[in-house]
């Protein structure tokens, strides 16, 4: 049974595994070349019949899957769940294209018509309806021009809200076709997007990608694609549309190893989230640089100085002395009690388990198993000799012996000394709260960038702590307190559990052979299907709470402003080194942000470095895009002057206004932009001294229609810092005491440049000390 235009190796084993049925879908007539809205409306109607023709199949075939429940052999049990996995995968696709299932058609001069929409749809006959805009025959749709129409004669623009189609756009690249057809005209597919209101959720571009970005979302997945792009290019829907093609385009490779995409902060995270499943793609790790350790959220580090210190690659030789440092010998022999009897520990014993230990080469942790084993059986075999000694030559069996040695409180206490078991997040409290022992481990760093790091212990950990909690697990390994017992353990339950089963298994045979059935049990069998387990898990579940999960490919957003060590351990996940990267190098604030894209990435990626580069602002209007290049440039930031689609209709507004005012002056003048816009979401992008009043003052004025941080830009207004700001857009956005997000970025003006280009429609300036230059 076809339902995609395309289809995986799988997906056609379940096709014929399933029990065929008789569809309502027959063959669909296309709309002729001079088809109007109504029969555009027909079709697409069609399409929407078809997609819940789909659904419905299905769930019914879920359903049955299901109930089939854990019957016959392993490997059919093995099926069954395949093909469950395979059913809700296409479910969840199927639900999340719903909104704006088609959005264009091409009519090309072979007389073929062909439709673009999220998903490729075929009717059970096995006629096209609709191409996956992924597809390479959908690529034309975006790269065709008047002047290289590729066989394109009219590109049309189905504009719909939810099911229906609510207009239609024409663009006419063959002039002969101009006779022989009504044009629709209208505001134009892209214009309507751009100066669509803002919701507060990004939505996707995939009726509108330009030619430019559509080349680089195709580009080859190899390497490190770095998109440079300033403000309003597209630059993140670029990112998460090149994602959703890779995924398609690839999607053997990248379904086991999964996609990771890594955003600056928890709002943009949430902002972004809907992109990728509006495009049918739902097996994404998605995350902030703050979230990439499991079980840590670092906090935001609040001196810039720290952050850079931290950033540096020297970390990775300090926290290697740093894990060394914990492994020692002894000076002189120590005497340990067992049970009452008393053991000398020499050094050369000690030294002997060192030794074994570090040559097994694997991480602290795991080699440290090694090492109590050694110790612990050379303690055991001592007091063994000295027993013998004692009761004149008794051979009676000792083997208790070991695990005696192992629980004495002495030993134990010895054994923590010379290697003391360690976790990332101990290993770094020590450091930031011991300064002897990050002075011994990190000479590099001077006395006054060591006070600096200095914290008390419980100190939460931080953004930049978190690549080194990660070079600190990659050193260090799993802690294993019981150095293998649990496993052993395990073993020794399972192979009591087969010989059980293998004896179940002979009382059985006799009566089955009786009833004529053979081959049918075997101990193995028996053994896994009485085994408790875990819900299956998808690649992408999987990958989310595995820190050492290595990803096919990952996406980088804000990369401008990572620090080494966070591309240290992005690198480390992806081996490969197949990365998009986009961003804005001039509007790096971060204390790590690299000067160019060469001195962030080529210590890891020097031979596999390319550069492409957005260079049409589609979000902000010309006269609010003169003023953020003005103010750049009379701050020294070196921007690139970008082409802009729409020239805006109001002016930038400044107020003047006494200290004493700023907050409810901020209040003032969002209230002002809510009321011309009319609908839409209106930001106040504040210093981080103000967030707290400027946030209390909106909530009494707008009530629960103000959003309260990451999670909540579906309101109608919001209050944020510059750094949350980053990467969002807003119909309107209010800036508040610019002078002071420059201080609080100590004099970069990358901070401020952002701000200056969040929104899509109107800008106004609240200030109470001197404006920065350019301002005027």
């Amino acid at each position: 049974m076809s339902d995609t235009d395309t289809s995986t190796p799988a997906a056609e084993t379940a096709k014929t595994a399933e029990a065929s049925k008789e569809s309502a879908a027959k063959d669909i007539p296309v709309p002729s070349l001079g088809a109007g809205i109504e029969e555009e409306r027909e079709y697409v109607r069609a399409l929407y019949h078809r997609l819940d023709e789909l659904r419905e199949e299905k769930e019914a075939q879920l359903t049955q899957v299901r109930s089939s429940g854990a019957v016959g052999t392993m490997q059919n049990v093995s099926e069954r769940d395949a093909f469950a996995t395979l059913y809700e995968d296409r479910l969840a696709q199927l639900n999340a294209v719903d909104d704006r299932l088609v959005f264009g058609r091409l009519d090309l001069d072979t007389e073929e018509t062909r439709y673009i929409g999220r998903i490729g749809l075929t009717t059970e006959s096995r006629q096209r309806l609709m191409i996956d805009w992924r597809a390479p025959e959908a690529g034309v749709f975006y790269q065709a021009t008047a002047f290289d129409r590729q066989g394109v004669r009219r590109r049309r623009h189905l504009l719909l809200k939810r099911r229906e189609v609510q207009g239609l756009e024409d663009e006419v690249l063959d002039a002969a076709l101009l006779q022989e057809t009504q044009e629709n005209h209208g505001d134009g597919a892209l214009l309507a997007a751009l100066t669509a209101r803002r919701t507060g959720q990004m939505g996707d571009i995939v009726a509108t990608i330009q030619a430019e970005q559509d080349r680089i979302i195709r580009a080859d997945r190899s390497g490190v694609l770095v998109v440079q792009g300033g403000p309003g290019t597209g630059k993140t829907a670029v990112a998460l549309h090149r994602a959703a093609y890779l995924l398609y385009a690839h999607r053997e490779r990248l379904k086991s190893a999964g996609v990771l995409i890594v955003g600056p902060n928890a709002t943009f995270m949430s902002y972004v989230e809907r992109v990728l499943p509006s495009l049918g793609e739902t097996g994404v790790v998605m995350s902030s640089l703050a979230d990439l350790y499991p079980g840590v959220r670092g906090v935001e580090e609040s001196d810039p100085r720290v952050a850079e210190i931290k950033g540096r690659l020297i970390w990775r030789e300090i926290i290697a002395d740093a894990v060394a440092h914990r492994k020692r010998s002894i000076a002189g022999p120590r005497t340990v009690m067992v049970e009452g009897a008393e053991v000398t520990v020499t050094p050369k014993m000690i030294k002997r388990g060192l030794e074994r230990a570090r040559a097994t080469g694997k991480p602290y942790n795991e080699a440290r198993a090694t090492f109590v084993k050694v110790v612990v059986k050379e303690i055991a075999e001592k007091l063994e000799r000295q027993l013998q000694k004692s009761s004149a030559g008794n051979d009676a069996d000792r083997s208790y012996l070991v695990e005696d040695v192992r629980t004495s409180r002495d030993v134990r206490v010895l054994l923590n000394l010379c290697w003391l078991p360690r976790t990332p997040q101990n290993l770094l409290e020590d450091l930031f709260s011991k300064p002897g022992y990050l002075a011994d481990v990190a000479p590099s760093l001077s006395e006054q960038e060591r006070a600096l790091l200095r914290r008390e212990p419980g100190s939460p950990f931080t953004l930049a702590d978190v690549p080194l909690l990660d070079e600190a697990a990659e050193l260090l390994g799993d802690l294993d307190e019981t150095a293998g017992r649990e496993e052993a353990r395990q073993k020794a339950m399972r192979e009591k559990d087969l010989e059980n089963a293998k004896k179940a298994v002979e009382n059985a045979t006799a009566q089955l052979e009786e009833m004529g059935i053979e081959g049918f049990l075997n101990a193995d069998d028996v053994v896994a299907l009485n085994t408790e387990s875990g819900p299956a898990l998808t690649a992408a579940e999987r990958a989310g709470v595995d820190r050492t999960w290595t990803y096919g490919h990952i996406v980088v957003d804000e990369a401008q402003e990572l620090s080494p060590m966070q591309w240290h351990v992005l690198f480390r996940r992806c081996p490969l080194k197949s990365f998009t990267a986009v961003g804005d190098i001039a509007q790096g604030s971060s204390p790590s942000a690299a000067a160019s894209w060469q001195e962030a990435l080529e210590p890891f990626a020097a031979d596999r470095l390319r550069i492409e580069e957005l260079t049409v602002n589609y979000r902000t209007p010309r006269i609010i895009v003169d003023l953020a290049e003005r103010v750049a440039a009379a701050n020294g930031l070196d921007t690139t002057s970008l082409r802009t689609v729409r020239e805006g209709e109001h002016e930038p507004v400044i107020e003047q206004v006494e200290e004493s005012e700023l907050v409810t002056a901020t209040t003032e003048a969002v209230t002002a932009e809510q009321k011309r816009l009319g609908e839409g979401l209106v930001a106040a992008i504040v210093p981080e001294r103000l967030i707290g009043a400027v946030r209390e003052d909106l909530i009494a004025t707008f009530g629960k229609r103000v959003g309260r941080g990451a999670g909540s830009m579906t309101q109608d207004v919001v209050a944020l810092t510059a750094e949350e700001a980053k990467g969002l857009e807003f119909d309107a956005v209010v800036l508040t005491e610019p002078a002071e997000l420059l201080d609080e970025a100590r004099g970069r003006i990358g901070s401020l440049y952002v701000a200056l280009t969040r929104p899509t429609h109107a800008l106004r300036v609240v200030a109470s000390r001197e404006l920065p230059a350019g301002f005027r």
